[in-house]
């Protein structure tokens, strides 16, 4: 790798300022060519070029995880008018991005993940990684598949929502609502009895 480090002004709107700017042009074997691969700036104007282009690699990932945020789960597209709602919306997509980010490395990753995934998308050949998509999808699966239901006392249970004709009956046939035993609670009227 090929730097060359160059200290100059850069005029803004407070006035100039000293920067360094730092060209990088990858090492190759073939013939030179002219130009620069990358080109960094920065106001740190003692920083040497090896942690300036480590601290521009780390940035890397912040970069994805901001995106994923923006394009994946929303953030910022929230239609807000309420300073506070304003304030909260932003964090709140951070953290929901954060949980699922911590169930898979916690609870749902699993080494065919990427096999798998590679299988139903055949076109993605260099994938070694899970993508932020793929984590929310598991998790999404997961909760399906284990019937995530919030309960409240006046819902039936999953059972007597599955059989509706049985419990809720016309007169003249031959089910009653006393073939639901059981299935509702009792504070609204319905036993474990017949009546």
């Amino acid at each position: 790798m090929h730097t060359a480090t160059i200290t100059c002004l850069w005029y803004g709107v407070f006035g100039p300022r000293p920067v360094t700017v730092l060209l990088v042009r990858e090492h190759t074997h073939r013939i030179p060519r002219g130009g620069y691969d990358l080109a960094l700036v920065t106001t740190d104007i003692t920083i040497r070029p090896a942690p300036l282009v480590a601290r521009y690699a780390a940035r890397w990932s912040i970069e994805i995880m901001i995106e994923d945020a923006k394009q994946t789960f929303g953030v910022g597209q929230a239609r807000n008018r309420v300073q506070r709602a304003v304030e909260r919306t932003v964090p709140f997509g951070l953290v929901c991005q954060t949980l699922v980010m911590l169930w898979y490395a916690t609870a749902g990753h699993h080494p065919a993940d990427v096999t798998d995934h590679r299988e139903r998308a055949p076109w993605y050949t260099t994938r070694t990684n899970p993508s932020t998509a793929d984590m929310i999808g598991k998790l999404r699966r997961v909760l399906i598949a284990t019937k995530y239901q919030v309960t409240h006392p006046e819902q039936p249970t999953p059972r007597a929502a599955t059989c509706p004709v049985r419990c809720f009956s016309l007169p003249n046939r031959p089910h009653s609502v006393t073939s639901c035993t059981g299935y509702f609670p009792r504070r609204h009227g319905f036993s474990d009895r017949s009546r």
